[in-house]
């Protein structure tokens, strides 16, 4: 089970952190009791209302279904439609039996051409995900596949297309009308909170992820968090120790790590704390490091700039492959590598990092037992249980985002949505 450890030089810390605990037991409380205010937004809560056995099953099969006839899978969403899925494929696929493709989060006509282009000589199905299908992104690229797959497999493209909306909604309709696969988003699920519901695991499964393993790891990690000592509970803790450091004049929070299969979780996690806590001028600056690339970027910044920043390290404790350099005939200067692997060497490096970075700024540190879906579904309920404590610590509703409806409002209007259509 995954463990927080703290690396940080201020003496008074253990104490500073039972006070904000105690202060803030009752928010605690409030969350594990239900909060009827969010009622309306808490269907991601309990993993099993939205991903029960049986809807795990009913995915697996148009998964399998999806597997046996298409060479590409093209998921057509933005941002919470297609962080979670994206995050878990990019680190874990192994096989190629399906290319994932990504539209829909992009208007820029390079990349639509270029994705395009690399659907030509394939099998392609699609998923539009979209829960109100009002967002622009996805639904330009969703005009733009259904002409590619009706000019490809006329009367048969409509059996190639999947829709992910809300009950009762201008997609669902389209879908009854034209006769395309319909899967409900649940309209109690935000989403950057909807990992955990068809509009994650249908295209991770078609990737060929256990998606009945990352369901029970998110499962596990919601009974450990909802039961037990509130203090140590450890996204309680995290939830406690962020609005500390936020308080404490830190502005940004850096989620790091040392090894790359996280980079697309990285993504995933930025939008969630973005997005649920930017509000009321208030909340901290999401960014991440992919080290040690942008520690060679970043370094320097992070060490000796301006004291902004706390870091919150992502570590593996198993192994995930076995490779060393060898010594050769060239006298290179790097001999004291050798008999060393490079799991080794990398976890020096983070030794290393940690070392250096903690005598300047607080180094949060979550470990993981290894990266596999089990442990992606419990990083993911992991975040979003933190977030929603984190968020009603700070004082902002966790589940709304008004920010990203103002650029929305003069866009359409740029673009003459309103206008009537001779």
């Amino acid at each position: 089970m995954l463990n927080l450890r703290i690396e940080d030089r201020n003496p008074h810390l253990k104490d500073e952190l039972h006070e904000i605990m105690v202060e803030n037991k009752d928010i605690f409380q409030s969350v594990l009791n239900g909060e009827d205010e969010y009622a309306d937004s808490l269907g991601w809560f309990s993993v099993d209302k939205w991903a029960s056995h049986e809807e795990v099953q009913k995915l697996k099969k148009l998964a399998a279904h999806i597997r046996e006839n298409a060479d590409a899978f093209v998921i057509i969403g933005v941002g919470g439609s297609n962080n979670a899925a994206r995050a878990v494929i990019e680190a874990l696929q192994t096989d190629d039996k399906v290319k994932i493709v990504y539209m829909g989060n992009t208007l820029s006509p390079y990349e639509l051409t270029k994705a395009l282009k690399e659907l030509e000589e394939k099998s392609v199905y699609i998923d539009c995900i979209a829960k109100n299908f009002e967002t622009l992104e996805p639904g330009a690229s969703f005009r733009v596949l259904r002409k590619f797959l009706f000019d490809k497999y006329q009367e048969k493209a409509n059996g190639r297309i999947i829709a992910t909306g809300t009950k009762g909604s201008a997609l669902e309709k389209l879908c009854e009308e034209q006769g395309y696969t319909f899967l409900e988003f649940p309209e109690d699920v935000g989403g950057r909170f909807s990992a955990m519901t068809a509009v994650g695991l249908l295209p991770m499964a078609v990737a060929g992820i256990d998606i009945e393993k990352l369901v029970l790891g998110a499962s596990d990690m919601q009974k450990y968090l909802t039961s037990g000592e509130i203090v140590r509970n450890p996204a309680y803790q995290y939830a406690c120790l962020r609005n500390l450091y936020y308080k404490k004049g830190y502005k940004i929070e850096m989620l790091v790590s040392f090894e790359p299969q996280f980079r697309w979780f990285y993504k995933w996690w930025i939008q969630l704390f973005g997005e649920s806590e930017g509000k009321d001028n208030k909340g901290l600056f999401p960014s991440s490091g992919d080290f040690c690339e942008e520690l060679h970027a970043m370094g320097q910044y992070i060490q000796d700039g301006t004291p902004l920043i706390f870091e919150t390290f992502l570590d593996v404790q198993e192994k995930n492959a076995s490779l060393a350099p060898v010594a050769d005939m060239v006298k290179d200067g790097f001999d004291y590598l050798n008999g060393k692997e490079f799991w080794d060497i990398n976890k020096a490096s983070f030794g290393a990092t940690v070392k250096a970075h903690r005598e300047k700024l607080p180094c949060l540190i979550l470990e993981v037992e290894r990266l596999d879906a089990y442990v992606f579904g419990e990083l993911f309920y992991f975040f979003l249980f933190s977030c929603y404590v984190s968020a009603r610590i700070l004082g902002v509703n966790p589940f709304d985002q008004p920010g990203v409806e103002a650029y929305k409002k003069w866009m359409f209007e740029a673009l003459g949505k309103d206008r009537k259509i001779s």
